[in-house]
């Protein structure tokens, strides 16, 4: 983003996130699939202990399929939750079509400002080059998002004052 030239009037319509989507998604399943070759790795040491034929709920087998699926669960949400699906500029406002459906309206692309995080380059984990982004305006908190290089081209680009 930073450096480029960004006509003064950016067309409207809808952006879909795609290099975003596709890098959150697959960090998502590269960690939920890590995670579950440790937890089978500890079940079958479980299983093949003096003690594998024992009920799952007196050596707490169970209780480590709680954890196992929680934390599972729960880093998947942390991981997909920054990328939105989509971006809809509109003539007087921008609308980010956040993962799980939210809508979060914006002012328009002119009055905001953005910052580039981190450049992540085109790679297994994303066919495009994806920025972790953080965007915000006058009466709009700063958000971060993981998006495709470009997303928010028209948006004021510059430092964040910290």
């Amino acid at each position: 983003m930073a450096g480029r030239d960004v006509p003064d009037a950016t067309p409207p319509g809808r952006r879909r996130n795609v290099g975003g989507s596709q890098r959150a998604i697959r960090l998502a399943a590269l960690y939920v699939v890590t995670l579950a070759a440790l937890y089978l790795g500890f079940f079958l040491y479980d299983r093949t202990t003096r003690w594998g034929n024992a009920p799952a709920t007196g050596n707490g087998i169970l209780l480590f399929t709680g954890l196992f699926t929680a934390l599972a669960l729960a880093g998947a949400i942390y991981t997909l939750h920054p990328a939105p699906r989509a971006v809809e500029v509109g003539a007087d406002h921008v609308t980010v079509v956040g993962r799980w459906g939210r809508r979060q309206r914006l002012p328009r692309l002119e009055e905001l400002s953005v910052s580039v995080v981190r450049r992540y380059p085109a790679g297994w984990l994303a066919g495009d080059p994806v920025e972790l982004v953080e965007l915000w305006g006058e009466d709009v908190p700063a958000r971060s998002y993981l998006v495709e290089a470009d997303l928010f081209a028209g948006a004021v680009v510059s430092p964040r004052r910290r």
